[in-house]
């Protein structure tokens, strides 16, 4: 089967397009050894299907994060059979930067200039075929949002398959390109996967991590020669991309004299104002969380409860029609019911908080909100780009990890690791619900925002501490091109969403199952004892626990064991709190469960105590594998539980002295 490889720089429409391409067929996986997510899918063009990856976004092939790494060896080792370069046409001097790089590696390349509406709007003039002729390639103009230009693009790809682009390699000099020549003569004997004319001029350019690979004695003595002569080829290398570059767009890009403020722009002005654009992101975010209580909880929320508590009583009188064992029908309805049924109750909400944020992203605004906040991150000795990896922890923590592999300095990756798991992932909203529906329904949105600005706060805060004391050093640059506004792609966002939730389900039917079996074992053992009860298992567990809990208001048994739980999967507190109080399968069952177990001061610490202490184990096994190293593994799990125990007690023990 035939491979397509897509590339491209961040915000160069490169997702849209790749979704434009495949349509539904694609699916989700990690690279083999490393877990930076990657995108697969196919399409089919004259009853023959095409597989396409899409590589993580990058500006260049120079590997200094792990993200450029992927990207680089995959379209050398990979043998991709076509590499389609996606380039900004609003911004295509930067863009065809990594287009040079490509083509040194002698891929096979099809560029797809995109976002060509965006470039007509300002008034950039682009011929086409003078860009195509100069580089040497196919050059396809495409709106991948629009799905205009798609299928050209597709029918060209195709036909290079078959008949490989002839590139003329750019000189970079007379002294560079003799040092090139050179260089490949050491290496003819060399068993490296990579092209000898790339391995030269990144030798050249002084990539320490191409010398090991190739490990050979006379190219190491040659550059130790031209290092002791005092010649360093790496800034001319990169003016040599430059100048090329230039020569090109002189020839096939014409600009206007003044650049055309857009609609974007004038949007922007506001939006990234250095005085209103944080208060305008939390105006943003607030009523995000407002609207997904309203619509997800008030008009949606019953629905599903209903149809839960409805299936649970069928089951059950179907269970006692055909003389099921007691302990069978048990467990069904207590245990799985009880548990899973308790957490599934809580989709509409999660699907209505992943639409909104899914709008946010496609429109564009999420990339001003890590812009917005790169002076704060920065003065607190952070990038800008780990705000990035934040706002995807809000999806799910394992990601927001995996993103940090963007970050260029292991300080950067190291701090935005430890402080991810406190922003707020969607497994934890079912527990945030439980409790603000039984005592703050009226005031849900605003519940719901202080919890994850307080996660933000919390996780700004450490990063801070950790700069300053575990990882000193200056952060490295931030440079991010802001996409222009669009209106948001509606099947995109519904694709997005979806993915999402079915996420979601995936764990309530796999992870939350089978901690909610064995807890539910544990509950009944031993035998004679009452289920559920203090003097089971279970019970003895959370009364062994429980002394821990005391000082911040929720020392009992149920409260333990749900938190204890909840290490395995956020989602299993609520599945577990459902099944202890006496198998509750009703959402609103459990809400009344909860309000006579708790008051309203001991719900605000509990949930504090969610929002900060220890990880999920999927989240912890992903810091183990992104340090290589138990140590932070077990570090930020102890960590991360001792703040949040210090600052439920702080909440419970002050509210207390308040009258609360």
């Amino acid at each position: 089967m035939n491979t397509i490889a897509l590339v491209g720089n961040p915000n160069s429409g490169k997702t849209t397009l790749f979704n434009a391409i495949t349509g539904a067929n694609q699916h989700v996986g990690n690279w083999p050894g490393v877990t930076v997510e990657k995108k697969v899918g196919e399409f089919k063009f004259n009853n023959k299907i095409y597989d396409v990856v899409d590589l993580p976004g990058t500006y260049s092939l120079g590997a200094f994060s792990e993200d450029e790494v992927v990207a680089r060896d995959y379209v050398v080792k990979g043998n991709p059979d076509v590499v389609i370069n996606v380039v900004d046409a609003t911004n295509i001097e930067r863009n065809l930067y990594l287009t040079t790089q490509l083509l040194e590696m002698g891929a096979n390349v099809v560029i797809a200039l995109n976002m060509v509406d965006e470039a007509k709007t300002r008034e950039i003039e682009i011929n086409i075929e003078s860009l195509s002729k100069n580089l040497g390639v196919p050059v396809i103009s495409t709106v991948a949002s629009k799905k205009s230009g798609v299928e050209k693009l597709i029918e060209k790809t195709v036909e290079c398959i078959e008949k490989k682009s002839e590139y003329h390699p750019l000189s970079y000099g007379e002294n560079i390109d003799k040092e090139i020549k050179t260089i490949k003569e050491l290496l003819k004997d060399s068993k490296a996967d990579y092209p000898a004319d790339w391995i030269a001029i990144k030798l050249l350019e002084g990539n320490k991590d191409i010398l090991e690979e190739v490990n050979n004695k006379d190219v190491e003595k040659r550059l130790t020669f031209l290092k002791d002569k005092g010649i360093d080829y790496e800034l001319e290398i990169v003016d040599k991309r430059y100048d090329f570059i230039s020569n090109i767009t002189k020839k096939s890009v014409v600009k206007p004299d003044e650049a055309v403020v857009t609609l974007s722009d004038k949007i922007d002005k506001v939006i990234t104002n250095k005085y209103l654009g944080l208060p305008i992101f939390g105006l943003i975010m607030f009523i995000v969380f407002q609207l997904t209580f309203k619509i997800g909880q008030d008009l949606l929320g019953g629905i599903v409860e209903s149809w839960i508590e409805t299936f649970g009583v069928f089951l059950s009188k179907e269970l006692v029609l055909i003389n099921a064992p007691e302990w069978l029908i048990s467990f069904i309805s207590d245990g799985i019911i009880g548990g899973v049924g308790a957490v599934l109750s809580f989709i509409p909400l999660i699907t209505v908080l992943y639409f909104f944020l899914g709008v946010l992203e496609d429109t564009g605004y999420m990339a001003r909100a890590a812009y917005i906040m790169d002076d704060i991150m920065r003065a607190l000795g952070l990038q800008g780009k780990t705000f990035i990896s934040m706002i995807i922890g809000f999806g799910c923590n394992v990601p927001g990890i995996m993103a940090t592999r963007t970050l260029e300095t292991k300080k950067d990756k190291m701090i935005a690791i430890l402080i991810n798991p406190f922003m707020s992932c969607g497994a934890r909203i079912p527990i945030y619900l439980v409790f603000i529906s039984a005592f703050f329904p009226e005031h849900g949105g605003i519940i719901l925002f202080i919890l994850y600005f307080l996660g933000i706060l919390v996780a700004l805060i450490m990063g801070k501490i950790f700069s300053n004391t575990l990882f000193k050093g200056e952060s490295s640059h931030f440079i991010m091109e802001l996409p222009p506004y669009r209106l948001p792609s509606f099947n995109s966002v519904i694709k997005n969403m979806w993915q999402q939730v079915l996420h979601f389900i995936e764990r309530a039917g796999t992870i939350i199952f089978a901690v909610v079996a064995i807890l539910w074992i544990l509950s009944v053992l031993p035998l004679g004892v009452e289920p559920y009860s203090q003097a089971s298992l279970l019970g003895k567990i959370g009364t062994l626990l429980a002394p821990i809990f005391k000082p911040a208001g929720f020392g009992t048994w149920q409260a333990s064991v749900s938190l204890a739980a909840g290490i395995a999967a956020k989602e299993a507190v609520v599945a577990v709190l459902g099944m202890v109080y006496a198998g509750v399968s009703e959402g609103s069952e459990l809400i009344v469960a909860i309000q006579n177990a708790f008051t309203p001061l001991t719900a605000v610490s509990f949930m504090v105590m969610v929002l900060l202490y220890t990880p999920c184990a999927a989240t912890i096994a992903t810091v183990k594998q992104e340090t290589n190293s138990y140590k932070w593994a077990i570090f930020i799990s102890v960590y991360t539980f001792a703040l949040a125990w210090i600052a439920s007690v702080l909440v419970y023990q002050i509210g207390s002295l308040l009258g609360f």
